[in-house]
């Protein structure tokens, strides 16, 4: 057998394994002898038909198993020969394998990259204060009373914080908006619907609620709105301004509940001393919740940075599928359309790129430092995960384990995924800590 190793890049390798008719003949003798054993023909007691016959009757069988044996055993005295650390296969041409001839097989490879670890012990991290102000509880106080208030009728105008119960009708250069907004009704005419008047977060008509300051039960008026010139909802709209005659139906003001026995206990406390107590507590829980959140994006792009090297295409690629996935998701959630994907398809496609470049970089450190610090996966590791992942999607935690246990490819990608976390808490734990500069005034 000769193998000749081809470097088409820092990471990925071109194996070309030769292997004599001598070689080849022995692999299809054994497939052969392999089917002979279990073939059932009439006549002959199992195992003891001729080869020929058995040859004859299981003639396809035995090419494809044949050909598998040669690319098998290429690969693995290829591999055993130039010692590559092997991340991905990504092609194999078996060319032509045939009995009494020698047989050439190319595999293509991208193979982890060779590079030395950066300092990561002391890693520079910020973290922000952890107590909460006074400001801060009574803010969330205030929201708390906010989720129980009423809304009662009010007979004046309106003001900051009421809901207004309106319709509205829109057009565009004085056409009905629903040429424009076909399919969206709500942003071209509902006869019936409430806004919050300069409310912290807008409705469905941008800047609406902005312009309803004062306006009383009964009143007509029309209202100029531009929309944002990336209005991903309807693209129709974006940049394009509108105007809506608005009819005004009811005026309610917020009725915020009395800090009082009934509402403590709501809240399961005693008293306004125990309320603040309890949400100062829960803010400081947050607080540290999010400092360790921020520990860990900072450690990644501290040591992500200390290091340039190739990354496997393969890997890349793979990656890119799945930030690309995750990144349309988002959106669709947030409403954007179908056609604005395709508009912004390239850039998309080159951001995704990128994510997944640094994204498989940072997880290729992260496997060498594991393995530099012997950080190795537990059986109480893959049951915690059981148990998060049961709690997250609602699942019985039997049916994961079943899951797990008939798909290895997915339980290799658990085990990766843990021995990424317990990476990044080791270089987390071993970070150097800072508290955030405060902000100048």
């Amino acid at each position: 057998m000769n193998v000749q190793l081809n470097s088409i890049s820092a990471t990925r390798k071109n194996l070309v394994v030769t292997l004599d008719k001598s070689e080849v003949d022995t692999e299809h003798q054994a497939v052969v002898a392999e089917f002979a054993q279990q073939a059932r023909l009439p006549g002959f007691r199992p195992g003891k038909a001729p080869a020929a016959m058995v040859v004859k009757r299981f003639g396809k069988e035995i090419a494809e198993e044949f050909k598998q044996k040669v690319v098998s055993k290429a690969y693995r005295s290829a591999l055993e020969k130039e010692k590559l650390d092997v991340l991905n296969v990504v092609n194999v041409e078996p060319g032509k394998v045939e009995v009494g001839l020698s047989a050439a097989i190319t595999i293509t490879l991208d193979v982890r990259p060779d590079f030395t670890l950066p300092d990561y012990v002391g890693l520079p991290t910020e973290v922000a204060s952890t107590d909460a102000t006074d400001a801060e509880v009574d803010t969330i106080i205030e929201g708390l009373r906010s989720e129980r208030a009423e809304f009662k009728p009010a007979a004046r105008p309106a003001a900051k914080g009421d809901y207004v119960k309106l319709g509205y009708e829109g057009t565009v250069d004085g056409k009905p908006m629903a040429e424009l907004a076909a399919g969206k009704e709500i942003y071209s005419k509902v006869p019936q619907t409430w806004e919050e008047v300069e409310g912290a977060h807008e409705g469905v008509i941008p800047g609406l609620g902005k312009q309803l300051t004062g306006v009383k039960t009964g009143d007509k008026k029309n209202v100029t709105v531009t929309f944002p010139a990336d209005f991903a909802p309807v693209a129709a709209l974006a940049g394009k301004t509108a105007v809506y005659a608005v009819e005004i139906q009811e005026v309610r003001e917020r009725a915020l509940p009395a800090l009082d026995e009934a509402f403590f206990k709501a809240n399961q406390v005693d008293d306004l001393a125990g309320l603040k107590t309890s949400v100062r507590s829960n803010l400081k829980l947050q607080k540290e919740h999010q400092n360790r959140a921020e520990q860990r994006r900072q450690v990644i792009d501290a040591l992500a940075g200390k290091l340039d090297f190739a990354v496997p295409d393969s890997l890349v690629e793979n990656e890119t599928q799945g930030v690309l996935r995750q990144f349309i998701e988002e959106n669709m959630r947030r409403g954007v359309p179908q056609e604005q994907f395709e508009k912004d398809k390239k850039e998309l496609i080159e951001n995704a790129r990128k994510a997944a470049a640094k994204r498989v970089k940072v997880q290729l450190l992260l496997a060498k430092i594991a393995e530099a610090e012997k950080l190795t996966v537990t059986e109480k590791d893959i049951d915690a995960f059981i148990y998060r992942e049961a709690m997250r999607t609602q699942q019985k935690p039997e049916k994961l384990v079943k899951v797990l246990s008939s798909d290895r490819e997915q339980l290799r990608s658990v085990q990766q995924s843990i021995i990424f976390d317990k990476a990044v808490d080791f270089l987390v734990a071993k970070a150097k800590v800072s508290p955030t500069a405060p902000m100048a005034s």
